[in-house]
């Protein structure tokens, strides 16, 4: 086998104070499925997997995974004391698109942290996840492969 010209992004880990929600969140936005082993458990069964490490499988692209941590400041991004460390960009083909995501993003529990859409040349509206996490929701046409 020869050598690789650089590895390869297999996953982006979110840290996090409560793993299965944030999981759940993300797994609903992006239709996105767990690893096996990762399900949530049936209803009233402990949950020992979301107390520590999730993974969600993406098929066009890297995992996301959920690292469960005892406390985890909350970003307060674009002012304030604690910055994001990263965010995740998410794009759709068109305007109208990105209104019907921003509708489904803000009913799963996203909040709206800056709204960009009438940018002629990138529309976009930031938001944060359940735990705070900023993401973009941007237009943007579909990679070239």
């Amino acid at each position: 086998m020869g050598r690789m010209d650089a590895p390869l992004l297999r996953q982006v880990v979110l840290d996090c104070t409560d793993a299965r929600e944030l999981a759940e969140f993300y797994r609903r936005l992006l239709n996105l499925t767990y690893r096996p082993g990762d399900e949530p458990p049936p209803e009233g069964e402990p949950d020992a997997q979301g107390q520590d490490w999730l993974v969600l499988r993406n098929p066009s692209g890297p995992q996301v995974a959920f690292q469960q941590v005892d406390e985890l400041p909350r970003p307060t991004w674009p002012d304030g004391r604690h910055p994001q460390m990263l965010h995740l960009d998410l794009t759709v083909p068109t305007a109208g698109e990105l209104l019907a995501q921003h509708e489904r993003a803000l009913s799963l529990g996203a909040e709206l942290l800056h709204d960009n859409f009438e940018d002629p040349d990138e529309p976009l509206r930031v938001y944060a996840d359940p735990a705070g996490h900023p993401f973009c929701i941007f237009v943007a046409p579909p990679p070239a492969n």
